[in-house]
């Protein structure tokens, strides 16, 4: 869920800036505006108070002679007639008590307790003021109507002239003798604070307007645009162009951050121009040394066919002694067959046997020195669509006399309709001759020696498998790891040298297959090799479901 702050800023920075700064501005507007008014409106209210004070003061002069003459009705008539001034609302007069004398509002009488907001004013400590200020003596009302209005308290104070006179019955210790209450309307005053806000706010949201402009202007020349081109070079390098540099006009802060990143791009396309040229160095080497691993292993793989060569030499020369010698024996039986007039016509049968025999033994003889041919030249790698039954077939031509004389039982089972597999058939043959010699040797301590070829299709991994079991002396656990490590090995000297296994787990892992083993020790062990299906024949033989 994304903050508050988020959803309520905008994304942009300038326009952040612009919106605080317009805030601050209309804030600070408003506040001053306000301030304003209240002190035209204070210094209004000072003003009317004291010209209240002195308009009280003037009602109370001029109704002092009829005051001491105790002509009530003059003063009362004055009073009334003062009232009927524009802004006068109400005069009265209260005695010391809190009594109403008299009030030009008709039905305005009784009595006000000494709590009274218009005695409090003098009564609100243990002692009564006597000469309190005119702010004290004045306080905002609300009439019925709703308006303001302002009631000035002025005291009648008992003067010696008054406290003399027969007629009065106040003693001289009695300060104040009443209260003159003149109300005032504040309709006039309110009228004028109505036009000063007015006024106020015309003018605060004009400098809000001009303010705001200038600030929108100078955020764009000062700060958008020359952040705006700040981002363009950092998008231009997150892009890894940095071929573009980065343009920021005017001068400050800014310019002083281009500078430095323009500094970086440099170093960064700099450092990007060595590390491109490092890589291809890289790539070259790479290359090199690649194409000679390739050749390391094709004179690894050649190694190895010519050790598996010179171990079927002797076999071979067995094999192609017997049939040599047969062939060197009809020959002489020929010699003695045929004398100075030709082949007897008796012994013509026998000897056209005797030559299909030679040619038999000869064919045979061919066939082996051709296989071994094969067997022994280094083809460039070829792969093809192969059947791996005609290569193993192929493979055991050249093998099974020196399985013969070794005294090893092979069994082999080729599965039936075999699918092809891509692959180099030549070294195939190399994985089959490895696989099955050291199946053989492995069971050199046993009475009955075997060792089971055999053929098969994985369906659900769509690989054809080839499998090399024998009842051998098996692997012991801590060297299963190792058997696939070049040179390493187990037999004795002048045995081998270790590159059988490595040369296979090389061939089926560059064909895209695997090999596994499991062995157990006194049991034997299974070599399982897995080869992908040629992919022109993966779906129409599973589909077949073969």
């Amino acid at each position: 869920m994304r903050p508050l702050r988020d959803i309520l800023l905008p994304k942009k920075l300038t326009t952040r800036l612009f919106l605080i700064i317009s805030l601050l501005v209309i804030a600070v507007g408003g506040l001053s505006g306000y301030l304003q008014v209240r002190a035209a409106e204070q210094e209004l209210l000072d003003t009317i108070i004291l010209g209240a004070d002195q308009l009280s003061n003037g009602i109370t002069a001029a109704t002092w002679h009829a005051m001491l003459a105790d002509n009530r009705e003059a003063a009362y008539e004055t009073m009334k007639t003062i009232a009927l001034r524009q802004g006068i609302d109400r005069i009265r007069i209260f005695n010391r008590e809190g009594r109403v004398m008299y009030s030009t509002v008709p039905h305005d009488s009784g009595s006000v307790p000494m709590n009274d907001q218009t005695c409090a004013i003098c009564h609100s400590g243990p002692q009564p003021l006597v000469n309190p200020d005119p702010h004290d003596r004045s306080r905002i009302i609300w009439s019925t109507t709703g308006r303001r209005e302002l009631a000035m308290v002025t005291p009648i104070y008992n003067e010696p002239a008054c406290s003399n006179a027969a007629c009065h019955a106040h003693p001289a210790w009695v300060k104040v003798l009443g209260v003159l209450d003149v109300t005032y309307s504040l309709e006039n005053v309110d009228q004028v604070v109505r036009i000063i806000q007015g006024r106020s706010v015309i003018l605060s949201v004009s400098g809000v307007i001009v303010l705001g402009a200038f600030m929108f202007f100078f955020v764009r020349l000062s700060v958008q645009r020359p952040l705006a081109g700040l981002v363009e070079g950092f998008r231009q390098v997150g892009q890894m162009r940095l071929d573009t540099p980065v343009a920021v006009k005017g001068s400050g802060e800014f310019r002083e951050l281009a500078s430095s990143f323009e500094a970086m791009r440099e170093q960064l396309q700099k450092a990007v121009r060595e590390l491109n040229e490092l890589a291809e160095n890289l790539e070259a080497k790479v290359r090199e040394r690649t194409e000679e691993l390739n050749s390391i292993n094709q004179k690894l793989y050649q190694s190895d066919r010519l050790a598996s060569l010179g171990q079927l030499a002797a076999s071979v020369a067995h094999e192609i002694n017997n049939p040599i010698a047969g062939v060197l024996n009809l020959g002489m039986l020929l010699q003695r067959i045929v004398g100075e007039n030709g082949i007897p016509p008796e012994r013509v049968t026998e000897v056209r046997n005797y030559l299909n025999q030679m040619v038999t033994e000869t064919t045979r003889v061919g066939r082996i020195v051709t296989d071994l041919l094969a067997f022994s030249r280094r083809p460039t790698p070829q792969r093809a669509d192969t059947d791996l039954n005609a290569v193993v077939r192929q493979t055991l031509s050249i093998i099974n006399h020196k399985l013969h004389l070794m005294g090893v039982d092979l069994d082999v089972r080729l599965a039936e309709d075999l699918p092809r597999v891509r692959c180099d058939g030549s070294q195939m043959q190399q994985v089959l001759v490895n696989l099955v010699l050291n199946g053989a040797e492995a069971t050199h301590a046993k009475e009955e020696r075997h060792v089971r070829l055999t053929t098969s299709v994985n369906q659900v991994n769509r690989t054809v498998l080839i499998e090399v079991a024998d009842n051998g002396e098996g692997i012991p656990p801590e060297n299963l790891a190792r058997i696939y490590d070049p040179f390493f090995t187990t037999k004795g000297e002048g045995k081998g040298v270790g590159l059988g296994l490595a040369v296979v787990y090389g061939i089926v892992h560059s064909h895209g297959g695997e090999i596994r083993v499991e062995s157990t020790v006194g049991a034997g062990s299974l070599f399982r090799v897995a080869l992908p299906i040629a992919p022109d024949q993966d779906d129409g033989h599973f589909r077949d479901g073969r």
